[in-house]
């Protein structure tokens, strides 16, 4: 844990001048510490320091989080970026990151936010107003809280959902999914409509590589899907990590067993980035070996399996999972041509589970 270096009442003065500092909503006391309960990594935090994901400070005995509305990018992104097949193809979702993560991933893409800790000082503050604002002006049917890991914004993001759901826009998450279960039911009662979760590899390779106990994210993703939200999981192909077929059977069988075999898999093509070449991962994933993963997901019994980074292949687009047919032609984050009239494949009239 991080020590502030700064006395209560001088950390507390900058709290309250900061628009950013609210006090954070998941911790209890215990025995002159705080422990933050938003995430699995349950940090106990003495008096002026600060947790593993550095957005939340002890001031006299209480969390406070420096991560509301601090926005560190922002953009009007196509929901297929995300990425979302199954979910309002074809339309744009008002995106926005804060900083910082609670993973310790090496080959980080957005290290240049997800590595930088927010100040007590000063921050980049949007309301929620003007966030909502900004939805209509930029013409998105919905909301998006990505980029760095959203569940550290967690108190932003209930009240942009509420304001969201409120005006008829949908509610999305991007997310490594290990935000605690506390924390993933304040999200779904508040109005997250899906979740995008990055499972990153199998136990050893989690745990080796981002810290983190990966049951806890299938835990999040079936409880998510028990709860009505959609869920589409997004992995990473990375070459010496988690591309090996023990492990890759290993995520397919859980995504049909934790979320149904209608549940989109994207297997996405790794180039690295921020500390891959000290960790020595600096093998672009080959096409092929993305090709037998997406082989190994349908033998599994997954009926959508996606390869992403590699634009213009043939499996960035959906097929009917009964007839073949091509339903939604894809180039990138581009929908080219949508045939699906009714949520139903227009060959062979199989239900198609897509939301729109």
């Amino acid at each position: 844990m991080e020590k502030a270096g700064k006395s209560g009442e001088d950390l507390l003065l900058a709290i309250r001048r900061n628009p950013c500092a609210r006090e954070a909503m998941l911790w209890t006391e215990i025995g002159g510490k705080v422990r933050c309960e938003l995430c699995e990594r349950r940090c106990e935090i003495p008096e002026g320091g600060r947790g593993f994901c550095k957005t939340r400070v002890n001031v006299n005995g209480r969390l406070f989080t420096l991560e509301y509305g601090n926005i560190s990018s922002i953009s009007a992104n196509p929901i297929e970026k995300k990425p979302f097949f199954h979910f309002y193809p074809g339309t744009k979702a008002l995106t926005v990151g804060s900083y910082s993560c609670n993973f310790t991933c090496s080959w980080c893409q957005n290290w240049e936010i997800s590595k930088v800790e927010p100040s007590i000082y000063a921050c980049n503050f949007l309301s929620v107003s003007d966030f909502m604002r900004k939805v209509a002006y930029f013409g998105c049917e919905g909301t998006s809280i990505s980029f760095n890991e959203p569940t550290l914004m967690l108190e932003y993001a209930i009240d942009v959902f509420r304001e969201a759901r409120s005006r008829g826009y949908y509610n999305t998450f991007v997310t490594n999914g290990y935000m605690s279960e506390r924390a993933l039911n304040l999200l779904v009662e508040s109005g997250l409509d899906a979740m995008n979760v990055d499972v990153k590899g199998c136990s050893s390779a989690v745990m080796r590589y981002c810290g983190a106990d990966v049951e806890k994210v299938w835990r999040n993703i079936r409880i998510a899907c028990e709860k009505g939200v959609h869920v589409e999981v997004t992995t990473l192909l990375i070459p010496g990590v988690n591309d090996d077929e023990e492990c890759l059977r290993e995520i397919a069988l859980r995504i049909k067993r934790f979320a149904g075999e209608n549940t989109p898999w994207h297997i996405t093509r790794y180039f690295p980035a921020y500390k891959a070449i000290e960790a020595g991962l600096c093998e672009i994933t080959p096409v092929e070996k993305m090709e037998h993963a997406l082989r190994i997901g349908k033998d599994a019994g997954l009926n959508y399996v996606y390869l992403g980074n590699v634009p213009g292949h043939k499996y960035e687009n959906t097929y009917c999972h009964a007839c073949g047919f091509l339903l939604i032609k894809r180039h990138g984050f581009d929908v080219i041509r949508n045939e699906l009239r009714s949520g139903r494949c227009p060959r062979c009239g199989a239900e198609i589970p897509i939301r729109f």
